[in-house]
């Protein structure tokens, strides 16, 4: 099983793939818990360049094929090899934050970034995706402050360093993306407790996906 985490910065991503990791875990079955840019030995550089804040005249073009290079060595490399030894494969992003942060919140055309992650992706979409959904100012402060706690203010904040405007057009691309995914996606509200997320990412674990409603 291949599934994927998405949402603005600081839904509790990282707090939830922890969870989800021991519940299968508790099951008797291994997982690989990954993210990206970043999964693979290149995506490590990528990650470096992609999200430094000094990083910021990448252009949008740039900055896709960059997502490109990192996500189709993350499958061939470790994704795809994982699946195929049995293991639940757990993922911070893939395809569809750069559909819609390069689509939704830069300006590019969807259409393409589709076709261009379906050759990234060689075939291999997610079973489930997750998209963890928070107001946008609530995340951003989430995520600002986790950055200042963890000394990556500078490292890892490029994108929390963009107008709230962007982070508001990053939230409404997840949700229009999803809709036109529901065979895939499924929406979390990450506004409760970490308890009351936790219950409904497992009830669309157990659903075998989203499209019930």
């Amino acid at each position: 099983m291949f599934i994927t985490f998405e949402g603005i910065e600081g839904t509790g991503k990282s707090t939830q793939i922890a969870r989800v990791r021991e519940y299968f875990e508790r099951q008797g079955r291994e997982v690989l818990l990954t993210l990206e840019p970043g999964g693979s030995r290149v995506g490590t550089a990528l990650r470096k360049m992609l999200l430094h804040v000094d990083n910021k005249d990448i252009t949008p073009i740039t900055e896709l094929f960059l997502y490109l290079a990192d996500r189709a060595q993350h499958v061939a490399q470790v994704i795809r090899p994982e699946l195929e030894a049995g293991k639940v494969v757990l993922c911070d992003r893939f395809a569809d934050s750069t559909i819609v942060y390069q689509g939704y919140g830069r300006g590019l055309d969807t259409t393409m970034l589709k076709e261009l992650n379906e050759v990234a992706v060689d075939g291999l979409w997610p079973d489930l995706t997750l998209v963890l959904d928070i107001d946008p100012e609530v995340g951003l402060k989430r995520a600002t402050l986790r950055n200042l706690e963890e000394g990556k203010a500078k490292a890892e904040g490029r994108f929390e360093a963009e107008h709230l405007s962007f982070h508001n057009r990053i939230r409404q691309g997840y949700l229009t993306w999803a809709a036109f995914n529901r065979e895939r996606i499924r929406v979390i509200d990450a506004s409760g407790t970490p308890d009351e997320v936790f219950a409904q990412i497992k009830a669309a674990i157990e659903m075998g996906g989203p499209g019930e409603d």
